[in-house]
């Protein structure tokens, strides 16, 4: 039985080997960048002098955009730590995400051959289909979904009660600001990289 020393890495196809592959992973760490170069400083966002109960419903909804809009970053901050201690707090949870996530990466981003299992050759479209299939089942048939789901929900009403007793009058929104959404850093970042089409 004869065992290879090394994987061949020409003619790869992951997509970290494509030129296409290498923009994505560039254009998203430039998103990324230039998310964290928004947020605001958390002395701003925890000021006690600014927190007052909202009037109305209306007032608090009013607040809630306006604080959405300013903190976005830091409350996607605060959602994405609270999903993290969640995934921490349950190990096994947190074990079959890893699975999950070590699948796709290395199916995506580390493999340089295609995929070959039961004497046939997968195609990307199968493979794809198949890992989405996968992800479904793992987080929707496991605790997973639930964990997720919950933390996500906890972060969401921690952010919107944040929202809505945080006076905004003493922020400042520009237009863009304004016309931005909770995610509008995501298409923002990675100006300068050219999208590439698969077509």
């Amino acid at each position: 039985m004869k065992m290879e020393t090394g994987l061949p890495v020409s003619q790869g196809t992951g997509v970290a080997s494509t030129p296409a592959g290498r923009a994505f992973i560039s254009r998203g760490r430039e998103a990324v960048r230039f998310a964290l170069a928004q947020k605001r400083p958390w002395g701003e966002m925890v000021d006690r002098s600014s927190f007052a109960k909202p009037e109305s419903l209306g007032d608090a909804t009013t607040r809630i955009r306006k604080n959405m809009s300013h903190f976005r970053i830091n409350y996607a901050i605060i959602i994405v730590d609270i999903v993290a201690l969640s995934l921490v707090l349950h190990p096994v949870s947190l074990f079959m995400l890893g699975l999950v996530l070590a699948a796709w990466t290395y199916l995506y981003l580390v493999r340089t051959e295609p995929l070959v299992a039961f004497g046939r050759t997968f195609s990307e479209r199968e493979i794809l289909v198949i890992m989405g299939v996968l992800s479904i089942v793992v987080v929707l048939m496991t605790s997973v979904g639930y964990i997720l789901m919950s933390a996500l929900l906890v972060g969401f009403l921690i952010t919107a009660a944040h929202g809505a007793f945080r006076v905004p009058d003493d922020l400042f929104l520009d237009d863009q600001e304004a016309s931005g959404g909770f995610l509008s850093f995501l298409g923002s970042g990675a100006t300068g990289v050219p999208m590439v089409s698969h077509v």
